[in-house]
C-alpha cells in the first residue's frame, strides 16, 4: 500500500439537477479532483458499495448524523466514494436519506486504484471495490487517512473498526480515537 501526501487527479462522472432538461431533469457534469478537494477541508469516507448492510446502517448514517459537528470543526465538506456508478448512487442516496453527505461515484474505479484501495472482492461477487477507510484532506492533501485492518483482495471479513465517524471526529477534536494505537501520520489500521 502507497502512502500518499495528496488525492489523485481524476475526473468523477456526476449527475447533476437541471430543471432545463425534462422529463428527467439531470445531465452528465464531470468533477475533478480539485473541483472537489481545491481550497476546501473534506472529510472523506469510501466504503465498498451503496446499499451493502454495513454502509446504509452505520457508515454513511452515522456522518449524516454527525455532520453539524464536523462543520463547527471547519470541515467544508463531507464525501462518501465507492466504486459504484451515478446512478446507483443517486439512488441509494434518496433511498437512505442522506443530504449533508455528498455522495461520489467513482464508477470506474479509478479514484480508489490511484488510491491504493482498490481491492478484489469476487469472493462475493462484487468485482473491484474499495476498501473501507476515511481521511481529512485540506486542499488536496491528505493530513490523516484511517485504514481499515486486514487490507486484501477477497478478505472474509469486512472490517469496521476505524474508517467511522466517531473516529474521524475524534481525531480533529484532537482527541485520541477510541481503538486506535497511537497515530501514524499515514496510515492507520
Amino acid at each position: 500500500m502507497a502512502v500518499l501526501e495528496r488525492v489523485p487527479d481524476v475526473v468523477f462522472k456526476t449527475r447533476v439537477r437541471d430543471e432545463s432538461i425534462q422529463p428527467n431533469p439531470y445531465r452528465w457534469e464531470d468533477k475533478t479532483t480539485q473541483d472537489i478537494f481545491g481550497g476546501k477541508k473534506v472529510v472523506v469516507f469510501s466504503l465498498p458499495g451503496a446499499f451493502t448492510p454495513t454502509c446504509s446502517s452505520n457508515h454513511l448514517p452515522r456522518y449524516e448524523e454527525l455532520y453539524d459537528e464536523f462543520k463547527a470543526l471547519g470541515v467544508d465538506e463531507i464525501v462518501c466514494v465507492s466504486v459504484n456508478d451515478a446512478f446507483v448512487m443517486f439512488k441509494w442516496g434518496r433511498e437512505i436519506g442522506a443530504k449533508n453527505v455528498f455522495l461520489l461515484p467513482d464508477g470506474n474505479g479509478e479514484f480508489t486504484r490511484k488510491m491504493g484501495m482498490l481491492v478484489d472482492k469476487s469472493n462475493l461477487g462484487f468485482g473491484l471495490r474499495s476498501w473501507r477507510y476515511s481521511m481529512f484532506v485540506n486542499d488536496c492533501k491528505i493530513e490523516k487517512i484511517f485504514v481499515e485492518p486486514n487490507f486484501s483482495d477477497n478478505c472474509p471479513t469486512d472490517p469496521f473498526e476505524v474508517s467511522d465517524a466517531d473516529t474521524m471526529l475524534a481525531y480533529l477534536k484532537g482527541e485520541q480515537p477510541k481503538g486506535v494505537s497511537e497515530p501514524r501520520k499515514e496510515f492507520v489500521g
